[in-house]
């Protein structure tokens, strides 16, 4: 078998961790030239991730600008993505998920009639302004793609619902699974300052659909739980956006029991979930670790694109709507036998093989 130059395009952190066991999965194989090009749409979270799996990357685009928009990311993006893949001449090209960065990998595969592989693909609300603009890159990248790597049954579902060609689609189960099993063992080893009579809430929102009052909500409810409750600590990881940075700081900020801190390395922050009683989160990729480790998750936002953790009973959507958010977490504090319900140990997204499927399929699909 030739040799054939696959690109792996990480953007974010989250796109990093789940990209990470591809890249070394393919890294292994004989026929495959790998190459890792970061557009670092999120800088120093992107560095931290590569940093831990020890991904070097080839081609670093550092398009990262304080509140840059949209419209200019998706512009200088599309430019620089041009002139390397006009340099490369790649074989293939592989990208993970919803961002900006996915979107414009695969338009820009599809200018230059490269074949584009996107991981974690079919996840819809069908909405297409909730999450925003994460909905629409995902369905344009649907549609661009050249093979669809889904992680679960409903994702594929979803796919052949849009007359996605059968046979294009893969069952892989989610790359998150490998990450968080390679990595789980080592964050044992990490100590957090936790006190012993405290159980810990670990928070994380940063989606820009909860900018303004819905992320003042939060807070809100955030404090009064702490208020009411003098056995709980909360541990919130704040993302650098400075549409939450200022108002976490601002309402959360004077409270001994709530510690806000920089965003954590990935390992600290598997530990951070491993140690959480209970865990608020608006992000994807909680609501697919945590099960996993037994944690029950209340998702910060209204639809979820990952309804399998909600079937299971592990995930609850509670929105960002005060008393909705106080009442599922009070009741989780205070039931034992409704948590035990949530905190079961389920894994609805995949058993750590997902990349070794994915290496398979493009090998065949390659030779």
């Amino acid at each position: 078998m030739n040799m054939k130059k696959i690109i792996c395009v990480v953007g974010t952190r989250p796109e990093a961790i789940k990209m990470a066991p591809v890249i070394q999965h393919l890294s292994k194989e004989p026929w495959a030239e790998v190459k890792v090009l970061a557009t670092a749409q999120h800088r120093q979270m992107l560095d931290q991730v590569l940093k831990l799996f020890k991904i070097e990357p080839d081609r670093d685009l550092n398009v990262m600008e304080p509140n840059q928009t949209l419209t200019s990311l998706t512009s200088k993006l599309l430019s620089e993505l041009d002139t390397v893949f006009k340099e490369e001449l790649p074989d293939a090209v592989l990208a993970q998920g919803d961002t900006t960065t996915v979107m414009t990998v695969a338009l820009c595969c599809f200018y230059h009639r490269i074949p584009f592989g996107h991981v974690e693909a079919g996840l819809r609300t069908g909405d297409i302004w909730n999450p925003y603009p994460e909905e629409m890159n995902r369905v344009v990248a649907g549609r661009l793609a050249k093979w669809h790597f889904a992680p679960t049954e409903g994702a594929r579902q979803n796919l052949l619902r849009e007359g996605i060609a059968e046979e294009t689609i893969h069952l892989t189960g989610n790359t998150v699974i490998d990450a968080l099993l390679s990595v789980s063992k080592e964050s044992d080893a990490l100590d957090m300052a936790i006190g012993h009579d405290k159980r810990l809430i670990l928070v994380t929102s940063h989606r820009r659909e909860n900018f303004g009052e819905p992320f003042k909500e939060i807070c809100r409810a955030i404090l009064y739980l702490v208020e009411k409750n003098p056995d709980i600590e909360v541990l919130y990881p704040v993302h650098p956006n400075p549409n939450i940075q200022a108002v976490a700081h601002s309402l959360l900020g004077n409270n001994p029991r709530i510690r806000l801190c920089e965003p954590l390395d990935y390992l600290p922050f598997v530990t951070a979930m491993k140690k959480a009683y209970l865990i608020l989160s608006d992000s994807g990729g909680v609501q697919e670790e945590a099960p996993a480790l037994a944690k029950p998750v209340l998702v910060l936002r209204r639809e979820t694109e990952r309804p399998e953790a909600v079937e299971h009973g592990v995930v609850k959507l509670v929105g960002t709507d005060f008393e909705a958010i106080v009442s599922e977490a009070q009741r989780l504090l205070d039931d034992p036998e409704y948590y035990s319900q949530m905190a079961k140990g389920v894994s609805p997204y995949g058993d750590g093989f997902a990349s070794e499927r994915i290496t398979q399929v493009l090998k065949r699909a390659l030779s």
